[in-house]
């Protein structure tokens, strides 16, 4: 099953090309839209996601849904790209997550789910 819209956006996620659409007033946001979410507007255009941001939060994750069965503990976080905030698996879905703290410097990055096979947003630490 595809998820018009999104499958390209994690799939440029993934392949460093990462990107966020802009309204003509500024705003931020991320794909699949067909309108600004802050103004309604309707011309949207692609700009690139800057290449770093920063963790504003995290939580570390041990009960999981199914679709993270057996993968915890992992660590959530959501971090500041410019004008739009991305939530992710935190250094990815590996055994042993990295530290995260508040302020830390990140990229956006892509990574398969074991479980389902499908991609997932990561932060990886700069």
């Amino acid at each position: 099953m595809t998820d018009s819209g999104f499958d390209e956006w994690i799939a440029a996620l993934g392949a460093t090309e990462g990107f966020y659409l802009a309204c003509p007033e500024g705003h931020g946001s991320l794909p699949p839209r067909r309108t600004c979410p802050h103004c309604g507007a309707t011309d949207l255009r692609e700009e690139p996601l800057p290449e770093e941001g920063t963790v504003e939060t995290y939580t570390e994750v041990h009960v999981a849904g199914p679709d993270f069965a057996g993968l915890t503990p992992y660590v959530t976080a959501i971090a500041s790209f410019g004008p739009v905030r991305l939530t992710g698996a935190f250094g990815g879905l590996s055994d042993d997550p990295p530290d995260p703290s508040v302020g830390r410097r990140v990229y956006a990055d892509a990574e398969e789910n074991p479980n389902t096979g499908e991609s997932v947003v990561v932060l990886r630490p700069v």
